[in-house]
């Protein structure tokens, strides 16, 4: 067993291997403050037949670690949440990459939260032991990789912020890589200029060096030697056999400017070039599989793309490096939906459609990163169906891709949503994509900023977003502006930046080559920044500002403040006051334990006559005023009369009208309804009401009016 304690960002760092998992190839306990995490990495001996990596990554929350129990009938964990799965993407996107190019055998890596301490944040520390786990097995892995998180409060970064500094912070951004590059930067900010992110990402880097030689210290005379495996790269005969039939059809093929086009013609010539092989003439026949053909042909696509970029500057879609694809918007195509946009930038399209609702129909989300139930009020989810990219497939419910980026355009939109006081809507977005062709994601965060303005939503300022990307050969370095899926899959870099014209509210980098130097990403930064503010000028032409009513099928919310000590009074027994309300305006009513009372109808008659039901309850009595209310009883030295519900006054004998009275029924009976001016309320509480007063004030101005 080998434990090493070391001091980072102002709280120890524990490593420690050998004691916990032995039997899997690598594994790491790692502790900061009192948040603990156990890593392993495990791999097959044989590699698969599937045509990629088969790398999975899993990050699972113990409900135990934070002194819970689970909730449901079954009381354990099931399904990963939101958290878990966007957690496991980010160690996932860190790791994928730096495993060597054939290496198919199946490999996992499996995460688990065993302690939670409410205020170290347990995602960066699975990347860090995920990475000692991988670099002392027999797993082929040789760089040391770590995370950081950056907060900045006051202008000063912080590393590593606990959860109630990021309450605090203008900007919550996970950064992760090497010794010398960074490999994946994702997070938020409230509109932070792009040079100040940039800051923010040397920062970072400095701890993530710091974190290397922490874990070098456990790697170190622990490693196991390298597992004995096979590459399932095509052997280089049949490499060059399809290279030579295929190379100059695949550059033609890749000047086709459409994608369907270039589909169509990449599908006909991957047959051509199987059945040129296979059907040979005798001795010079090869056997070799579909999946092969395609990893060469896909080999030859990426070299002819590159090369003609970098050579010429010319795009797949003819376009130069930095110009951004034909943008479309429109607004208000469903008529019964509270807000929808289409956004279309070249052959990308999402569909963004905004609902609006009670805090009934906010999300409710059970954390081991807080002891209580926490409640959710912006809800974006994105869905990515086959049909977008011209595919049919089965669809078996939400894909981590469509999680993680749903939440990466929920993290550009939030910090512009007005707050629960200005605005106590639940909102919810949903983005189909309906064409794909590069950063959808990016596509749904304008989208989705239309739709709100759309709906009515007073939104601080508009956001868009773009993708960024980048091919590098040798010296030769080639930025390009909102790229295509070719140039995501194809190239070395994707780089997602969403903002309004003050500054960045997300951003999400993906590096897939050693290193990206401080300039080159500048460059992205800067050119992203131009890109997104020509997107927001078009985005201006179809809706500057948010409407400035709600839709005609949206709830109208209004809120009063009562008394808390009369909440009781507008509930009633068994909630048979309230539900009465309901029944009778239409409206929900909703109230909080502080007196605030919230009423939503979508006709706003149904809120004025909920309003005033429940102002006649928790109304106070107020002295010298003139009230009208059923008799509840009489008796002979009086009358008592209802003036608010629950609320009874006695109006004495005399009080009845001018001169005497001998009996109060020759006055008023039992269920009459009279007028009555209060004219006391004694040290307990008794009521003093008077039917003469009330008569004769009301006589008065009568008579006034008739005079005048």
């Amino acid at each position: 067993m080998l434990r090493v304690e070391r001091e980072f960002a102002g709280r120890t760092l524990t490593l420690e291997t050998g004691r916990l998992a032995k039997l899997a190839h690598g594994s790491c306990l790692v502790q900061f403050g009192d948040t603990v995490v156990l890593c392993t990495a495990s791999a097959q001996d044989r590699p698969t037949h599937l045509p990629f990596f088969p790398l999975t990554v899993e990050y699972r929350e113990k409900s135990y670690a934070a002194g819970k129990i689970p909730g449901g009938f079954f009381k354990r964990e099931g399904r990963p949440g939101e958290k878990e799965i966007l957690s496991a993407r980010q160690i996932d996107r860190t790791l994928r990459p730096l495993f060597p190019d054939g290496f198919k055998n199946e490999t996992q890596i499996i995460c688990s939260i065993l302690s939670a301490d409410q205020e170290n944040d347990a995602d960066i520390l699975g990347l860090l032991g995920a990475s000692v786990a991988l670099n002392m097995s027999r797993i082929p892995f040789g760089v040391p990789v770590a995370a950081v998180r950056i907060g900045r409060i006051r202008d000063n970064w912080i590393l590593n912020p606990t959860f109630q500094q990021l309450e605090y912070s203008d900007i919550d951004v996970v950064v992760s890589g090497s010794r010398d590059a960074i490999i994946m930067v994702e997070g938020g900010a409230i509109e932070v200029p792009e040079a100040e992110v940039l800051e923010g990402i040397r920062f970072a880097h400095a701890g993530i060096r710091e974190l290397v030689e922490i874990q070098e210290e456990v790697i170190g005379g622990l490693a196991e030697p390298e597992m004995e495996w096979v590459s399932v790269l095509p052997p280089a005969e049949i490499r060059d056999r399809v290279e030579g039939l295929a190379g100059k059809r695949v550059a033609e093929a890749m000047s086709l400017g459409k994608k369907q086009e270039r589909s169509r013609a990449l599908a006909a010539l991957r047959d051509d070039v199987l059945a040129a092989l296979r059907n040979a003439p005798d001795g010079d026949a090869v056997d070799t599989s579909e999946e092969q053909v395609e990893g060469i042909l896909r080999g030859i696509e990426k070299a002819v793309m590159r090369r003609r970029i970098l050579e010429t500057g010319v795009r797949a879609d003819g376009r130069d490096p930095t110009t951004v694809r034909e943008v479309s918007c429109d607004i208000g195509l469903l008529p019964r939906t509270h807000g929808s946009a289409l956004f279309t930038r070249g052959q990308t399209q999402a569909l963004c459609v905004a609902t609006l609702g009670t805090s009934r129909d906010e999300q409710r989300i059970d954390s081991i990163d807080v002891l209580q139930e926490i409640t959710k009020s912006f809800m974006l989810h994105y869905n990515f169906p086959p049909f977008s990219v011209g595919e049919a497939r089965p669809i078996r419910g939400t894909t981590r891709r469509e999680v993680g980026h749903g939440a990466l355009a929920e993290r550009a939109i939030r910090p512009l949503l007005p707050s629960d006081e200005d605005f106590p809507y639940t909102i919810r977005v949903v983005s189909d994509i309906l064409e794909s062709n590069g950063s959808s994601s990016m596509a749904t965060v304008c989208g989705t900023s239309l739709a709100l303005m759309a709906a009515g939503v007073p939104v601080k300022s508009a956001c868009a977003g773009v993708a960024m990307g980048l091919i590098k050969e040798g010296d030769a370095v080639a930025v390009l502006t909102d790229i295509l899926g070719l140039e995501d899959a194809l190239g070395d870099l994707d780089f997602k930046v969403a903002g309004t014209r003050r500054g960045v509210t997300a951003i999400q980098m993906d590096i897939k080559i050693d290193g990206l130097t401080a300039p080159v990403l500048s460059e992205a930064l800067k050119r992203a920044r131009e890109a997104r503010l020509h997107i927001l000028d078009v985005m201006d032409r179809t809706i500057p500002q948010p409407r400035e009513e709600l839709s005609p099928h949206a709830p109208r919310i209004t809120t009063m403040q009562v008394n808390p000590e009369k909440l009781g009074d507008i509930i009633g027994p068994k909630g048979k006051i309230i539900r009465g309300i309901q029944d009778e305006t239409g409206a929900k009513i909703e109230v909080e334990d502080s007196g605030l009372v919230k009423i939503a109808a979508v006709a706003g008659e149904a809120a004025v006559r909920a309003r005033e039901m429940i102002e006649a309850i928790v109304q106070e009595p107020e002295v010298g005023r003139i009230y009208e209310g059923p008799v509840k009883n009489t008796t002979s030295f009086g009358a008592f009369v209802e003036i608010l519900p629950g609320v009874e006054g006695l109006c004495h004998i005399s009080e009845l009208k001018r001169g005497r009275v001998e009996r109060t029924e020759d006055v008023l009976r039992r269920g009459d309804i009279t007028r009555v001016k209060l004219l006391a309320i004694d040290e307990k509480g008794r009521m003093r009401l008077s039917r003469r007063a009330a008569l004769e004030e009301e006589g008065g101005r009568v008579g006034a009016a008739r005079e005048r």
